[in-house]
């Protein structure tokens, strides 16, 4: 996928159209706070991380009870903020524990016409129709036990709604039939996990570090498509229409991944895990377990984000670490361009808006950003809460979800 395949009003996914954040808004706001330029504020009933997709007028999201016991999904109306559908879907007897800074409705939906793809993690995984909210399949039967609560995102890719399951108990990717819900395919995780900790030679507590949160994309990587999927200790490549493992990269110790990979011209750059590593890899035409000499361009070691993903624009690579330092880096060579501190600690992931970055602190305060080797701040805005999902943008529209609330933030 290239950068040139913006869309301007669909926000299919997380990452939106491209699945690597890029927005092609041609008047997308630079100044907000609280009184100007925000188009509608409403509060968002329940818990929840995900980050809101849109297709026509119509804004999905999902939400949960903070104990996780009832899960729902609301149709927002992007012009107004007018919820017009706000429907309960399942309903969980004995939810999994999840972590405080986490919610049991962090996974995005992802969305095409008509249809809405919703993810609770293992509890739930359903279709709903795009304008009744009617399901039109689920599926209540995916066992995986994610510890500290479900993250990654599904995806599409054709016929099929791909998504990871990457527990302390199990570890699999799953694609199902998006018409039916139907099991097309399910791959296990292939990588051998050491049940002892290198670090304290003692057993590692209820397989903590077999989980990881991140979700997939397909790129062109040797003449073909792969998707490239992030688990814990390894990132594979697998066919997307058969889930036939084509290589698998090993990263012994590196646990938890959670940031989305990127990839262009057959390059995946993206960390490996909890070692906090931002790894440039190319794995060509090769197959099976991957000579890490062989395919790994580079490596960045200094200041990388375990929770965001990454920005790649013209050659450069933008990031934000969970502590607020913000790097830019060479995509080629991993070159060090930039780093500067933000202000306080960051989760959501950043946008690129035709050479702008916009990076979205856990304050409330949002940093635009020159696309460039130097650093240079265009403005710097500030709301009541902060973000821990990541944006959505539509037309000149940006839709921020922050800890209770969702704005539509346009110029005036």
């Amino acid at each position: 996928m290239t950068n040139s395949a913006f869309a301007a009003d669909n926000w299919t996914s997380y990452r939106g159209p491209t699945d690597q954040g890029h927005a092609d808004s041609a008047n997308l706001p630079l100044h907000w706070n609280e009184t100007e330029n925000v188009a509608w504020k409403i509060k968002l009933p329940g818990k929840g991380r995900s980050t809101p997709v849109i297709w026509g007028d119509r804004l999905w999201l999902t939400t949960a009870t903070p104990d996780g016991k009832e899960l729902s999904a609301l149709c927002i109306d992007k012009h107004s903020g007018e919820i017009l559908i706000e429907k309960l879907l399942h309903k969980v007897e004995k939810p999994q524990g999840c972590h405080p800074m986490n919610s049991y409705a962090t996974p995005s939906p992802t969305i095409e016409e008509g249809r809405v793809y919703v993810s609770y993690g293992s509890p739930y995984l359903a279709c709903l129709d795009g304008q009744t909210g009617e399901v039109l399949w689920e599926r209540a039967d995916i066992p995986c036990r994610h510890t500290v609560g479900p993250a990654s995102s599904p995806m599409l890719y054709k016929n099929l709604l791909i998504a990871h399951y990457d527990g302390c108990d199990e570890q699999f990717v799953l694609a199902v039939d998006k018409r039916t819900g139907e099991t097309v395919w399910k791959t296990p995780r292939t990588v051998e996990f050491d049940d002892i900790d290198p670090q304290t030679n003692r057993p590692k507590e209820e397989g903590e570090y077999r989980k990881a949160s991140s979700a997939p994309i397909i790129a062109e990587i040797g003449g073909r498509p792969v998707l490239v999927s992030l688990g814990s200790m390894a990132l594979y490549g697998y066919d997307p229409l058969t889930g036939k493992e084509l290589w698998r990269l090993d990263a012994i110790g590196s646990y938890s991944g959670v940031m989305r990979p990127i990839a262009e011209n057959g390059i995946i750059y993206c960390h490996v895990g909890s070692n906090l590593e931002l790894w440039a890899i190319e794995p060509g035409t090769a197959e099976g377990v991957l000579d890490a000499k062989k395919c790994i361009l580079w490596k960045y070691k200094k200041t990388v984000p375990f929770l965001s993903s990454i920005l790649l624009v013209e050659g450069r690579i933008f990031m934000v670490a969970d502590n607020g330092i913000a790097v830019c880096l060479d995509a080629k060579t991993g070159k060090q361009f930039w780093k500067e501190r933000l202000e306080g600690d960051h989760a959501a992931s950043p946008i690129d808006n035709r050479g702008k970055v916009y990076y979205f602190g856990q304050k409330g305060k949002t940093m635009v950003v020159e696309a460039g080797p130097k650093f240079q701040i265009l403005a710097e805005n500030k709301l009541d809460e902060g973000m821990l999902a990541s944006p959505a943008v539509s037309g000149d529209a940006l839709y921020l979800r922050t800890i209770t609330s969702l704005y539509c933030i346009k110029n005036k």
